[in-house]
């Protein structure tokens, strides 16, 4: 029997989830925040876990972004749940690892079905990887030829069209991967921070980057030799279940961007582009008010619009009361409402 934990605050949901779970056979654990779901989770290793975003103490991005860190639950297949249905919710919690994204209120048959077919591609990738009793493996026994790299702010790692040499782990501080349109201007495709793999998709397809990245501050980042990578991936069935996973959640998102872009107004752009940068961001303290250094151009570029543009909407966002500027620093006062006003 499957084990599924469900952590959600309200508690008339939890148990409404819980009681059409453990109708259709499953095994069904209960949390009623994030931090209980937490340990919930290490401590029983469910088969699942259906999260909502919204919660108190610790909300569903912070669950998935601590249980993605501990290797006893990072592949444990993960839903969120929430009541919004803004692409900016989607996009993140796709960025973030997650397997799916259902909105409440939910059809029962559609729930149960989200839940089967994520259970059965799991199942499948497990039954295809290679019994072992050994410990995961670390970067470090992966990539034993993997060296560090300093870069300072606005240093390039790789520029668009070369031949990929390495594939990159950010180790510390923040970058971008950027591309030029046909009429020379910067468009912000992901913004990277501690933790993100990049430049594996070239590597991968045996082609030419397609993107440059640069460091948006002084930064550390592991060079992986492409040989080296490549020999993994084929060799690990979890390291490449991990990059199937980072590529197609990657996919989602851009196709999520381009719906953006080609449908909202340059003041929602804009709004949203604050919101992600602080989504990508922020410390897990969501009660103080984020800030950063932002340049107006990578700014411009997230949003898909002119850098006059981006400095006319940060003006009157300015003057709405809902962020403060100081000079490169954007501070974010009003997240909610940058996120979820309509404009």
């Amino acid at each position: 029997m499957k084990t599924i934990l469900v952590i959600e605050d309200h508690e008339e949901i939890r148990e409404n989830l819980s009681e059409i779970l453990e109708l259709d056979g499953y095994n069904v654990l209960k949390a009623a925040d994030g931090k209980i779901g937490v340990a919930a989770a290490i401590e029983h290793l469910p088969d699942m876990i259906l999260c909502d975003i919204m919660m108190p103490n610790l909300d569903g991005y912070g669950v998935l972004h601590m249980l993605s860190r501990n290797p006893q639950t990072m592949r444990i297949p993960f839903i969120f749940l929430t009541a919004k249905a803004e692409k900016i919710d989607v996009r993140k919690g796709m960025s973030l690892g997650a397997d799916d994204y259902i909105v409440k209120p939910f059809d029962e048959t559609d729930l149960l079905s989200a839940v089967e077919n994520r259970l059965r591609k799991f199942d499948l990738i497990q039954d295809g990887a290679a019994p072992t009793k050994s410990a995961p493996k670390s970067d470090g026994d992966l990539f034993p030829n993997a060296y560090l790299k300093n870069y300072d702010k606005k240093d390039l790692i790789y520029h668009e069209g070369e031949t990929p040499t390495h594939v990159y782990q950010v180790l510390s501080g923040k970058l971008k991967l950027t591309r030029l349109s046909d009429d020379g201007k910067e468009m912000v495709l992901d913004l990277l921070k501690t933790g993100d793999y990049f430049g594996y998709w070239s590597v991968l397809q045996k082609q030419t980057t397609t993107e440059s990245a640069e460091a948006l501050e002084p930064s550390k980042v592991m060079l992986i030799p492409t040989l080296d990578f490549l020999d993994v991936v084929e060799h690990e069935n979890d390291i490449a279940s991990k990059f199937i996973k980072l590529l197609s959640n990657n996919l989602l998102a851009q196709q999520y961007k381009i719906v953006e872009l080609a449908y909202n107004s340059v003041r929602k752009r804009v709004a949203s582009a604050l919101v992600q940068i602080a989504d990508k961001y922020k410390e897990d303290d969501a009660s103080k008010p984020f800030s950063m250094a932002v340049s107006r151009e990578t700014l411009a570029g997230i949003a898909g619009t002119s850098v006059e543009s981006a400095i006319r909407m940060l003006s009157e966002f300015k003057s709405d009361g809902l962020v403060e500027v100081d000079k490169a620093i954007i501070t974010i006062i009003k997240y909610d409402t940058l996120k979820n006003a309509p404009y």
